[in-house]
């Protein structure tokens, strides 16, 4: 099967910078792939100060409505590397414009979760999960008129640093997450079989994997760090599961790698060999 690599090169969903660097540092993997489209954010002054509620809104959305319409109508397989986790708000929306019915797997340290209302950052790479889920009015995805994903067919995995606010509106919303703990008591396996299981009456699925869900002393090169993480091989391992059904994905992002803050490039490594993996799976498929 035919791979478009979308190269989203944003930062502005954070107050940090750098991760808009992250697909740059990944740029050997173009090779691997049948097609590469880059978006880049715009040159502008970011807002780096907490307490505006929707902090970078107008270059934010503008840059999500150009990768949104770069892929919707794209056939090939979609690959997204960014940048903040901002950007899933369009891949994945783009995603289920194409494929619908389809569950979403969220391998993240963090639910982002929030609303509009209930953000106490203001930082937009926050909400993408709760707004691809329809749960955060169209004020961050007004570019889309089709459906949303559901909140039941929705897998956190790997979250541990879940704000009270997240946290409630996940329970309203129906949404499931596995911890790293659940991860570290279970084993990846068995939390992966009971995430397929959720998602099993879908039409298939999209994931969207934060480098962060990692331990940061393992892969530090990221913007938001949450310690106690999954190892190495666990990050390989969820991979692996992923790829023993790989009929089912319809699409994925690698998002949050910041060159910035690696040492010795440990983060990019991992994510490197992330895609290769999953690269090789889809061109078999």
């Amino acid at each position: 099967m035919k791979i478009t690599l979308a190269n989203a090169c944003s930062d502005l969903g954070v107050h940090i910078n750098g991760s808009e660097k992250g697909p740059i540092a990944l740029k050997d993997i173009n090779k691997y792939v049948d097609n590469v489209i880059t978006v880049n954010k715009e040159n502008v002054e970011k807002e780096l100060e907490q307490g505006n509620k929707l902090r970078n809104l107008k270059y934010v959305n503008k840059f999500n409505e150009e990768l949104y319409n770069s892929l919707k109508d794209d056939n090939n397989f979609v690959i997204t590397l960014g940048g903040d986790h901002s950007i899933a708000i369009a891949s994945d929306l783009a995603s289920i414009n194409k494929h619908s019915n389809i569950g979403i797997f969220w391998i993240d340290a963090h639910a982002d979760y929030h609303t509009i209302d209930s953000t106490i950052s203001g930082n937009i790479h926050g909400m993408p999960l709760c707004t691809v889920d329809g749960q955060n009015g169209s004020i961050l995805s007004y570019f889309h008129n089709k459906e949303y994903f559901n909140p039941k067919k929705t897998v956190i995995i790997g979250g541990r640093d879940i704000e009270k606010p997240e946290y409630d509106n996940l329970v309203k919303a129906g949404v499931t997450v596995f911890t790293t703990e659940d991860i570290k008591n279970e084993g990846v396996k068995a939390i992966m079989d009971k995430a397929y299981d959720i998602v099993k009456d879908t039409s298939g699925l999209h994931i969207s994997y934060d480098l962060d869900v990692i331990d940061p002393l393992v892969a530090p090169g990221v913007s938001v760090k949450a310690k106690d993480g999954i190892n190495e091989e666990e990050a390989y391992q969820i991979m692996d599961e992923i790829t023993k059904r790989i009929d089912m994905l319809k699409s994925f992002d690698l998002v949050e790698l910041n060159p910035d803050n690696d040492i010795d490039n440990k983060t990019r490594d991992i994510a490197f060999n992330l895609l290769k993996k999953i690269i090789y799976y889809i061109q078999k498929k």
